[in-house]
């Protein structure tokens, strides 16, 4: 009982330091950035994920299995997921829109989790024969955090649509009967620029824009290109374990076929970006509407309807 009560002030530490830190980063990106609010912010992220890699520690040690057997489970361990994710990617990056795209998401996750689920789907039961398997830990593992690499993929995605505006940016600086493209911008100095200052500054911020925008395109489809390998191998180790639980491979599940309907929309989305017949906005829209297509597998289908994957139902 003792370590229960462990475990939930560790998820209440979490949740509260999440609101903390969605706070300190939208500071740091709305009003005025400092590297001070975004150190505290990275630290306090790295706290929340320990804080919740303690707590699944001690409801795996307390239930004698891998804690992904319920809604609850699940939740807790996505919320761990993008947290990682948030702090590896700002490790590598340094950007300042990472945490402030994913800590949201993170504070949503666990507040339903804490908040809206009712107690009796937050207590640890005794597994169900179908998963009383070594599947278990590989298959919902692998799709957990496949969910959680092609959200932040497609929050990027997301970002970049909010960003360019629904507007094309023109990247050609036409002046004095001269036309200056983006590498000139970015190899000569401004000056050299027809010489009117209020061009130049709009120039200026212009490219910063496409710079932007680049950057978020090439992360978002980097990322996406990871978590879409993941997604393959969790279906695959799925459709094992379906067959040694329930006697086949696919039985057209709603969560199947949502887990379906999302690796063709990515599958779509790395495929135009690949043989580049689609450039700019139209993939960041579909990876956009991917980012639905992945609640609606991973939650919604826990509202639409049950199935095998009745373990999670919301009655």
């Amino acid at each position: 009982m003792e370590w229960n009560i462990i475990e939930n002030n560790l998820n209440n530490i979490s949740f509260a330091l999440l609101l903390i830190t969605l706070i300190l980063y939208w500071i740091n990106l709305i009003i005025k950035p400092y590297d001070l609010i975004q150190n505290i912010g990275s630290l306090l992220t790295i706290i929340i994920n320990l804080s919740l890699s303690i707590s699944l520690i001690i409801r795996w040690i307390n239930n004698k299995y891998f804690p992904l057997s319920n809604l609850y489970e699940s939740l807790l361990f996505l919320t761990w997921c993008i947290t990682l994710i948030n702090i590896i990617l700002e490790t590598k990056s340094k950007s300042k829109l990472i945490g402030a795209i994913t800590i949201p998401i993170s504070l949503f996750t666990i507040a339903f989790a804490s908040i809206s689920l009712p107690q009796n789907m937050k207590v640890a039961a005794p597994l169900v024969p179908a998963l009383r398997s070594n599947w278990l830990m590989m298959h919902v593992t692998i799709m957990m955090i496949s969910y959680a690499t092609l959200m932040i993929g497609s929050l990027l995605s997301i970002l970049f649509l909010i960003i360019s505006n629904k507007k094309d940016i023109d990247i050609t600086v036409q002046g004095n009967s001269q036309n200056y493209n983006k590498n000139l911008l970015l190899r000569y100095d401004l000056n050299y620029l027809p010489n009117n200052s209020n061009f130049i500054a709009h120039k200026r911020d212009n490219y910063k824009r496409i710079n932007l925008l680049e950057s978020l395109d090439n992360l978002s489809y980097r990322i996406i290109g990871f978590g879409f390998p993941l997604l393959t191998i969790g279906i695959i180790a799925g459709a094992v374990w379906a067959n040694e639980a329930w006697g086949t491979y696919w039985s057209w599940d709603p969560k199947e076929t949502w887990a379906l309907i999302t690796w063709l929309v990515f599958a779509i989305y790395l495929h135009s970006r690949l043989n580049q017949s689609w450039q700019g906005k139209k993939p960041a829209i579909l990876a956009s509407i991917g980012f639905i297509i992945v609640w609606i597998c991973y939650l919604g289908v826990n509202f639409l309807g049950k199935g095998l994957h009745s373990y999670g139902w919301i009655s």
